[in-house]
């Protein structure tokens, strides 16, 4: 069997309420595992010990260092409740880690147990002085290449080494739920992440052009929202047919306001969708300034149709940073296959750059706003 350690990151600011979080995130880790079977999660003391079999630990490793809520976790060795089974353990992983290229080392014991016969000092001179006859690794308190963690505790005793960083943030679930307006693009599927970073469990809306966007573009979308469900184990997402939308639109508006028409009729649909499905914000790819859509004035005028929170987290981002973090992630390739996406049809050359609430409302009284606004999606489980 292999244990891993993981370290809670940010919860331990969260007070009274840290158990609603902590159960959250046991329950997160627990779907997350669910799937490779055998896999056993207990969280206490600040910290989740999740117990399993060798032969799925590295899918499981990866699959907990993606979980929302997680700082940084490390396998870790079971120990008999004994100083020499303790320190054989630590000199075998100090040992491996020199294998590796580490060339100093520090010794952390906790030591919960107060009924253990040695104290945390006298394990980590006693454990340390046998690593560093073993390995000839010399101890650095300052900056250790590796860290060996050793907790002798009330339910178990186990030894650890090199950490992992973990995806950080708050547990998927607990700040609530909320609707993404997902395109085939490499900003919204981000937005989405962080989101989800935050706490937010999402539900995702695609709005499908048939016929000029075909199936590739909707697939692209299906595959970016079944990357962001690996975070939430499942996303439902709504396909919403809007080419009869936009044709109404392009036909009967003027030309330089239809991206901001689109938009506009885009949030009236995620947000109908949203409330029906109990989600309380919308989460959007915007970033100030990035495209002719999305100054200042452009983004006001979208922002006034929702009546629920609407919610940027790439407000601030430029480019560059936005696909650094889709290529960790994961969402670069799929978000740059190339395919058809809503927004890029019927588009003006010379879009509105300061649109104005007004002028936006006036020319909608033409067309069936409240009708197109109960627009249904087909439901799909990502």
């Amino acid at each position: 069997m292999q244990a891993i350690v993981l370290r809670i990151g940010e919860l331990f600011l969260k007070g009274r309420n840290r158990h609603l979080f902590e159960r959250q995130l046991e329950r997160n880790l627990r779907c997350t595992l669910r799937s490779l079977g055998g896999w056993q999660v207990s969280l206490g003391h600040g910290r989740v010990f999740v117990l399993g079999p060798e032969a799925t630990a590295a899918e499981a490793t990866r699959r907990l260092a993606g979980t929302f809520g997680i700082a940084s976790l490390s396998r870790a060795t079971l120990c008999p409740e004994d100083i020499d089974a303790i320190q054989s353990a630590a000199v075998d992983l100090a040992r491996g880690a020199a294998e590796r290229g580490a060339r100093s080392f520090a010794v952390a014991t906790r030591r919960p147990k107060k009924s253990f016969p040695q104290k945390s000092g006298e394990v980590n001179v006693r454990v340390g002085k046998a690593i560093e006859e073993a390995t000839g690794m010399p101890v650095d308190l300052d900056r250790p290449d590796l860290t060996v963690s050793i907790e002798i505790g009330h339910e178990r005793t186990f030894v650890c080494g090199e950490k992992v960083a973990g995806a950080g943030g708050l547990p998927v679930g607990s700040s609530g739920t909320a609707m993404l307006l997902l395109s085939g693009g490499i900003d919204s599927p981000v937005a989405g992440w962080l989101a989800q970073k935050r706490g937010l469990r999402l539900q995702a809306i695609y709005f499908h052009s048939f016929p000029h966007t075909g199936d590739r573009a909707r697939e692209k979308v299906v595959d970016l929202a079944r990357i962001l469900a690996g975070s939430q184990c499942g996303m439902k997402l709504w396909v919403v047919p809007f080419a009869s939308i936009q044709e109404a639109l392009q036909g009967g508006a003027p030309g330089r306001q239809l991206v901001l028409l689109y938009r506009r009729m885009m949030v009236r649909i995620a947000e109908a969708h949203a409330r029906r499905e109990g989600c309380e914000a919308l989460v959007t790819g915007d970033s100030l300034g990035q495209v002719a859509s999305q100054t200042l004035a452009n983004l006001a005028c979208v922002e006034k149709v929702a009546t629920l929170p609407l919610l940027r987290p790439l407000i601030a981002y430029d480019k560059a940073e936005t696909v650094k973090l889709a290529r960790r992630i994961g969402t670069f390739e799929k978000s740059s296959e190339p395919a058809e996406d809503c927004c890029s049809l019927f588009v003006p050359s010379f879009p509105e750059t300061r649109g104005r609430p007004v002028v936006l409302d006036d020319i909608e009284k033409a067309f069936p706003i409240a009708a197109w606004t109960e627009t249904r999606g087909e439901p799909m489980t990502a």
